[in-house]
């Protein structure tokens, strides 16, 4: 009981430790570049507290369940060795999380509005609806995708530099191409989709398939996925404004 109690202690320290510079930085303009008062100190006080409490909570449940599961499914898979269930695991994994993510509902929703505001689409709950779930999807898809290149990048030891660099070949490529109201959204969902649920088990799926098979190194083979999750994003969604 008292392990436990003190990793967590630990961990609400590190987590505040964490947020420290932020408070500062956010003080500082205040108070010398704005030369303001800091508005509602008693709540921005306690919204910093949930802030620690929640991020804790989150950091430590990571460590005690998402990174443990991920990776004891990665060693389960391997040992089996059926190439193909681990592969419709990676592509299910990809898609699931990248649907659960936070972030990405939330601009899939954003950007919905913004398109029927400008004409892109019509201006109805059932369009707007449409175009987010189609963009969601498009995004969950590519990375469920990203998760399949990546593991058997893992399995063949294909070197990952040249893999980015023919992704990015082709998200330059069709930049050219696409339509100017998708190009922002495409380069900001590589980003959205490799968040909070995305990056913990898709990590933890890389190392634990690496430190599973002979030959691997999880500090060189088992990373590069959360790379691939951010690539195959831009490429899916700027096709799919292309095509919408």
């Amino acid at each position: 009981m008292r392990r436990p109690l003190l990793q967590f202690v630990r961990t609400t320290a590190n987590s505040a430790r964490d947020l420290a510079p932020i408070a500062i930085v956010i003080a500082l303009f205040q108070i010398f570049v704005l030369q303001q008062p800091i508005p509602d100190v008693a709540e921005i006080i306690v919204g910093s507290v949930f802030v620690v409490v929640g991020l804790t909570f989150f950091i430590y449940g990571l460590e005690m369940g998402l990174f443990p599961i991920g990776e004891s499914m990665a060693f389960a898979f391997a040992r089996k060795g059926n190439i193909m269930w681990l592969l419709i695991f990676a592509f299910a994994l990809g898609f699931g999380t990248t649907v659960a993510e936070p972030a990405l509902i939330a601009v899939s929703k954003k950007a919905a509005r913004i398109a029927a505001e400008g004409g892109v689409i019509e201006a109805t709950d059932l369009a707007i609806k449409q175009y987010a779930n189609g963009l969601k999807f498009t995004v969950a898809f590519s990375v469920g995708l990203a998760a399949v290149i990546g593991v058997l990048r893992i399995i063949k030891g294909w070197p990952i530099q040249w893999i980015i660099i023919g992704g990015y070949v082709i998200v330059v490529s069709m930049t050219a191409f696409a339509p100017e109201e998708i190009i922002g959204i495409a380069y900001d969902s590589g980003g959205v989709t490799t968040s909070t649920i995305t990056v913990p088990l898709m990590t933890a799926l890389g190392i634990g398939l690496a430190s599973s098979i002979k030959g691997r190194n999880p500090m060189i083979d088992g990373f590069g996925l959360i790379a691939l999750a951010s690539l195959t994003p831009m490429i899916f969604v700027m096709a799919y404004g292309m095509t919408y």
